[in-house]
């Protein structure tokens, strides 16, 4: 005769193996995995901010969490740590991993607690950034995107930028209503010095050493993904497919 604690352990044996694991547990579902964690690897250049969009348009499950765009926010905002990040940006220095870090985990850990599943865009791009991701959350999805160099060489020198907003055009496939001026203010859209052809070959070059053992150690954890190609619209339908065969095993292992 079975004992009731018995039959209990042989079913959770039986049970799909939940990959959450974090240091915030999820609701009151006792750390079950109620989300995800979707991380994007890429190139400068390589479209990570089109796939996100998309992704974020057909799957409304996923809270964005933008390092750039987060940044940007704390800086406007005056946070202590917009104000302490803000020193190094003067300086031309790299924000140092700790402040990104927390900044990223602030947000990352009030998702968890809502079971949201998130959607990491710019963020870890060094070793040192992805352990510390591990530490407290289960990445269980990487979208790395293989895009020749050529082609964001081409694609990032056609870009402009609107300094209030961070509001990004391209002259190729996305350009300003108005020659030359941010669309929603009119105001003057300027060319940062690290856009310009040489300034990205040297960017690609960091990232090659900075970044792509990322791809490495997704990869060996069985969880990445790759897409590669030249135009995001022609990636997307692939990366599509993809989502949506990894959140449909999910549903159907809870029941």
């Amino acid at each position: 005769m079975r004992l009731p604690q018995q039959q209990q352990q042989e079913e959770k044996q039986r049970q799909p193996q939940r990959r959450w694991q974090s240091a915030a547990t999820c609701g009151d579902n006792g750390g079950e995995r109620c989300a995800h964690s979707l991380l994007i690897l890429g190139k400068p250049g390589g479209g990570k901010g089109t796939i996100s969009g998309k992704i974020l348009q057909d799957f409304p499950v996923f809270r964005h969490v933008s390092t750039g765009d987060e940044l940007r926010q704390h800086v406007r905002e005056e946070t202590s740590l917009g104000i302490e990040a803000k020193k190094y940006m003067n300086d031309g220095l790299l924000v140092p991993d700790e402040l990104i870090i927390q900044m990223v985990m602030d947000d990352a850990v009030d998702a968890m607690k809502k079971c949201q599943s998130l959607l990491l865009d710019g963020f870890p791009r060094t070793m040192e950034q992805a352990v510390a991701l591990d530490k407290n959350i289960d990445v269980d999805m990487v979208i790395n995107l293989n895009i020749p160099n050529e082609t964001i060489i081409e694609r990032i020198s056609d870009r402009w930028i609107h300094p209030g907003s961070g509001r990004i055009y391209n002259l190729s496939y996305k350009p300003p209503k108005v020659d030359g001026k941010d669309d929603e203010t009119g105001e003057a859209l300027v060319q940062r010095e690290d856009d310009k052809p040489e300034s990205v070959q040297k960017r690609l070059e960091n990232y090659e050493e900075a970044t792509a053992p990322l791809v490495d150690y997704y990869a060996t954890k069985g969880v990445l993904q790759t897409f590669s190609g030249t135009m995001s619209d022609v990636i997307y339908p692939e990366v599509k497919v993809w989502l949506d065969e990894q959140l449909m095993d999910d549903i159907e292992a809870t029941y």
